[in-house]
């Protein structure tokens, strides 16, 4: 199997380049990134905690899903492609915005994402991956952001910059 490659990218998400995942995250070079929010029809959220054996951010708590594109898939593609692999499910997902982020992560790695944000509903029970997921759980609004200030440390880095957008988002679209 081949290494794995992050599709490099400028300020306004246009191609760069690509680059060794690890390698990206060593130097913080920024690289083109999604993340999947899913809800039910309770409106809770589907959080799930990363496997402790992770890269980065082992065993802390996150949206759906969230990876990168490989060359040649649409950032569409690929969110479908990360819920089945990570969590056992797939779904219709629209795109909700787009931010750019960079923090520091454990292990001297950090992130530095164009990141592309979808949402998504679902109502059945995950098949997680053990090798990507701990555990998971449904949650909703106002308990998930009192734990995400009570406990931060428990959240991934970018969760916590996206979770209020999201958030706002969906009161904007009426949701």
């Amino acid at each position: 199997m081949s290494e794995e490659r992050v599709i490099l990218v400028n300020e306004k998400d246009e191609e760069i380049g690509l680059m060794e995942k690890m390698e990206a995250h060593e130097k913080g070079l920024l690289h083109r990134a999604f993340s999947v929010f899913v809800f039910n029809d309770k409106g809770e959220m589907l959080i799930h905690q990363r496997a402790k054996h992770k890269y980065h951010s082992g065993g802390l708590w996150t949206n759906a899903c969230c990876s990168h594109p490989r060359k040649g898939e649409t950032n569409d593609e690929a969110a479908h492609r990360r819920l089945m692999e990570e969590m056992g499910f797939d779904c219709e997902i629209e795109k909700a915005f787009e931010f750019a982020y960079k923090a520091e992560l454990d292990k001297g790695l950090s992130e530095h994402e164009y990141d592309h944000v979808f949402l998504g509903r679902f109502n059945g029970t995950p098949k997680i991956n053990p090798d990507e997921v701990e555990n998971y759980k449904w949650v909703d609004q106002q308990s998930l952001l009192m734990n995400v200030n009570k406990e931060p440390e428990s959240y991934t880095e970018w969760f916590k910059m996206a979770i209020d957008k999201v958030y706002r988002h969906l009161e904007k679209i009426k949701v």
